[in-house]
């Protein structure tokens, strides 16, 4: 109920008892400061009866937001379901190694199936009213959150609508390894079959560009014209499990094997950018001036040293079993230290045992190829290897 608005009515009352009662004529000093004391009583009556219907009007707004909001809530197509542990532990599937995690929890409330955002839009801001950049007034980007109503925060195996794609790692038939999906856009959520997000640390640069509304939150990238200028592998090595397991080695090759896939809105990335490029080193312009290096006009280009190389940039993939058999380490206890010092970002570590794929946010690495690209893996060529530690959040050499 919105308060009452009580106005004291004897505030206003002007009264001069003893002039009454001795019949002493008022004077026009006297008349004046009573009209003036009447004058003043009756502006403050009038601004604490302002205060009042402000408040007043407050409380009804809110009231019908809340209650907008709740009925938005209900009609919403997402609903609650409660997993207790035992019934968590018969969806999850049978352990198949001694890292298989016991998720030991009284209740467990998930969201399903899947909501789908609302649309994008977008609330303009007029030049006059944009705060400056030390304004403490944000801006309202949004009339609606683009992401849905409810927050999903986890998902559990066998839960509905989740149906994961298959996923064979060290399969040297890339259809049958499968595709690595990681997306959590509505049309990959409950098709994902792996944690994390695509980037590394520049997922958390993407987020502020969402959030500033300079990127829509279902962009995609433009992979035209983005193919490997040259043929990199398949080798033996990429079907063996325990060989490659800090990168997805078919990660160059994602837009042609599964373009299918893409084609149906499944948001499907690379997670290796391989392409051409030159290069001036200080130490190789040194040595052409020196003469002790000739220039051929293939890989050292001009007198100022300038290199063509083939530089392949690689994003961390990591298959959780086998990072956690190269520390010597159970796959439990790794899930378990991920989760917690990346301040419980990724639940799914914990209540998705069944998912053994995770794309950390941590930097990639990047090699650069002098040289033909074939040259790499023929046994019959010397090749010369420089491993350079790059400082954190640097690309340059040292």
């Amino acid at each position: 109920m919105p308060p009452s608005l009580n106005v004291p009515v004897d505030s206003f009352k002007i009264t001069n008892n003893q002039a009454a009662m001795t019949d002493s004529p008022v004077t026009l000093t006297e008349s004046n400061a009573l009209l003036l004391q009447a004058i003043t009583e009756l502006q403050r009556g009038q601004k604490e009866l302002s205060e009042k219907l402000n408040s007043t009007l407050s409380s009804i707004v809110s009231a019908v937001e809340n209650l907008k909001l709740q009925v938005d809530s209900q009609n919403s197509p997402m609903h609650q379901r409660t997993f207790s542990s035992s019934s968590l532990q018969s969806l999850s599937p049978a352990p198949t190694a001694p890292g298989t995690i016991d998720v030991n929890l009284d209740t467990i409330v998930a969201d399903q199936p899947v909501d789908t955002p609302k649309k994008l839009q977008v609330v303009p801001i007029s030049p006059s009213s944009s705060p400056g950049p030390l304004s403490a007034v944000p801006r309202k980007l949004y009339s609606s959150s683009p992401w849905g109503s409810r927050v999903i925060l986890t998902t559990y195996p066998g839960q509905s609508n989740i149906d994961p794609f298959p996923l064979s790692w060290g399969h040297l038939d890339p259809l049958i390894r499968g595709p690595i999906v990681v997306s959590r856009q509505p049309s990959t959520l409950r098709k994902r079959n792996a944690i994390g997000a695509h980037g590394g640390s520049y997922s958390i640069y993407h987020s502020l560009a969402v959030a500033m509304g300079d990127l829509p939150v279902n962009h995609r990238p433009n992979f035209a014209f983005s193919e490997p200028p040259v043929q990199v592998g398949p080798f033996p090595q990429w079907g063996d499990p325990e060989k490659i397991v800090a990168m997805d080695p078919f990660g160059h090759m994602t837009t042609r094997l599964y373009s299918d896939y893409i084609n149906k809105g499944i948001d499907i990335r690379p997670t290796i950018a391989i392409t051409k490029a030159h290069m001036k080193l200080h130490e190789i312009e040194d040595a052409v001036k020196t003469g002790r290096l000739r220039i051929d006009g293939h890989v050292v280009l001009n007198k100022t040293g300038e290199i063509a190389v083939t530089k392949v940039a690689v994003e961390p993939v990591w298959f959780l079993p086998g990072v956690a058999k190269r520390f010597g380490i159970d796959e439990g206890t790794l899930r378990r230290a991920l989760f917690e010092d990346t301040g419980g970002s990724y639940p799914e570590l914990i209540t998705r045992n069944d998912l053994k794929i995770f794309l950390p946010p941590i930097g990639g690495l990047t090699a650069y190829i002098f040289g033909p690209v074939e040259r790499v893996s023929d046994p019959n060529v010397k090749l010369a290897l420089r491993v350079h530690d790059e400082c954190n959040g640097s690309d340059v050499f040292s």
